[in-house]
């Protein structure tokens, strides 16, 4: 029969002292591989939090929940638990003041996702961001088409930050109402400014095929150049 406030097994659930010296070398592995698997997922992926503070927040909540839980798992491991995170973000907090390059590691860096309002490819390919996504993002500021958009920038939040062309400067631009840019063909049927559905480059074209001068894809939709509304 268990012998309540049994100290040694309230504590340590029975295990010796030196199991807390595998708390700590399974801590840092498995905060190791969160933060690895947090940054390959992109920052899409933990909109709002960086990917550190994503991890930091996942293995705190791990480390409290099964203590409150299971009788098996004991008290001390799990504090061990904590006092290792903690000192791994002093640590990383400390790298990434003293150094440029893992600080772009952990946190990420700005991407710029538009620029005069054509797509950014490299970075559109690096970020995994799919196109309609982004529209929608673009919708919900009331943009109707990409020469609205001066530039756009991808920030280490995964928000994204938008300049605007002033009025008298807006451009024909790649539509990306849903009603508009489904009217995507290769096929060009009037001569007029279309818009390549797949880098935003706007070109004047006459009727017939033509393929993209910035990405060589062959797919169009007729440009439009309204004014933003706000």
């Amino acid at each position: 029969m268990t012998e309540i406030f049994e100290w040694n097994r309230l504590l340590y659930n029975d295990l010796p002292e030196s199991f807390l010296l595998e708390v700590i070398f399974r801590s840092t592995i498995m905060f190791s591989v969160l933060l690895l698997t947090l940054k390959v997922a992109g920052k899409r992926g933990v909109k709002q939090l960086s990917v550190f503070e994503t991890v930091i927040i996942i293995a705190l909540g791990s480390a409290a929940g099964d203590p409150m839980f299971y009788e098996e798992v004991g008290i001390i491991p799990p504090i061990t638990v904590f006092l290792v995170i903690i000192l791994l973000y002093r640590l990383v907090t400390w790298l990434t003041g003293k150094s440029k390059r893992f600080e772009e590691f952990i946190e990420g860096k700005t991407e710029c996702i538009i620029s005069e309002g054509k797509f950014s490819i490299a970075t559109f390919k690096k970020e995994s961001l799919a196109q309609d996504e982004f529209f929608s993002e673009l919708r919900l500021k009331s943009i109707e088409h990409l020469g609205q958009v001066k530039n756009a920038f991808m920030e280490t939040s995964g928000e994204i930050s938008v300049f605007y062309y002033e009025d008298h400067e807006v451009q024909p631009g790649l539509p990306i109402l849903p009603f508009l840019f489904k009217l995507k063909s290769k096929k060009i049927t009037i001569e007029g400014m279309y818009s390549c559905t797949f880098c935003g480059n706007t070109e004047s074209h006459k009727p017939g095929n033509a393929l993209c001068s910035i990405c060589t894809k062959s797919e169009w939709v007729e440009a439009i150049q309204t004014i933003r509304k706000t």
